[in-house]
């Protein structure tokens, strides 16, 4: 089979030791009914709870400890284009196949989902988890259809600060909740120099990768005068695979709050 950049999987079984460097794709692999295969994970990786009492941390999604995973002898190693580094995909591949997503959408991530169902053996359930994903998509894409756009800002860093622009996954569920990417533009994440900007109708300040917290909302709003700051759940608009599932429930309540 081929990943989501076309590189060739050769699998002779279906993998029963699997290491996972990206946090959704944890959750993803636990949803599907594959925890007891899951033997090493990063310290990231915080959904579900417990499964780094049962898992091999190995390090983070940038930086790995290649021996810690050496050791785990995995039969296949998942990553993320996004997430991890060129570097990182090449010394797994020395161990293991490796598999790379690569995300931009709900396609995309549906893709996903059907890819690891053939990879490991769980396509019944993966169908079934696609399907009630795109109900709540379908249900939510018509709810909101009634709801106002808004110019917005979706911050992820301070010191620097840096936004989410273009060619994002969290650009497109911006744009789902009608939520205007006030830097739509630029690409990727850009460092932003703060100044005042009335045009800006909502400011979103994620809790991942950066923590914020209240105080950072009294400190963006002398620069936003117009504009509504809320903080919100990074994984809603960051992490794709089964945490699909509770987003749209999530955007919903997040809008009538608006």
């Amino acid at each position: 089979m081929k990943d989501q950049l076309h590189r060739n999987i050769q699998l002779d079984k279906t993998p029963k030791r699997i290491v996972s460097l990206v946090p959704s794709q944890t959750e993803l692999l636990c949803d599907l009914g594959l925890q007891a295969y899951v033997v090493g994970v990063t310290k990231f990786c915080v959904h579900p709870n417990y499964i780094k009492t049962k898992a091999k941390v190995v390090g983070g999604t940038k930086q790995i400890n290649i021996e810690k995973i050496k050791a785990l002898r995995p039969d296949i190693i998942l990553c993320n284009k996004e997430e991890n580094t060129e570097d990182i995909v090449i010394a797994c591949e020395a161990i293991a196949p490796v598999h790379v997503s690569d995300i931009f959408n709900l396609e995309d991530s549906l893709e996903l989902i059907a890819q690891y169902g053939i990879m490991f053996n769980k396509k019944k359930t993966a169908q079934n988890l696609i399907h009630n994903i795109r109900s709540e998509y379908v249900f939510f894409k018509k709810w909101v259809e009634h709801e106002m756009v808004y110019n917005t800002i979706y911050f992820i860093w301070k010191s620097p600060w840096m936004v989410a622009a273009n060619n994002t996954f969290v650009n497109y569920m911006l744009q789902l909740n009608k939520f205007k990417n006030y830097y739509r533009d630029q690409v990727r994440y850009p460092e932003i120099k703060l100044k005042e900007n009335k045009e800006v109708e909502l400011v979103l300040l994620s809790s991942e990768p950066y923590p914020f917290k209240e105080a950072h909302k009294k400190e963006l709003q002398a620069f936003y005068p117009k504009a509504k700051l809320l903080l919100v759940d990074g994984e809603m608009f960051s992490w794709y695979g089964s945490r699909l599932k509770k987003a749209f429930t999530y955007f919903k309540s997040l809008h009538e709050h608006l």
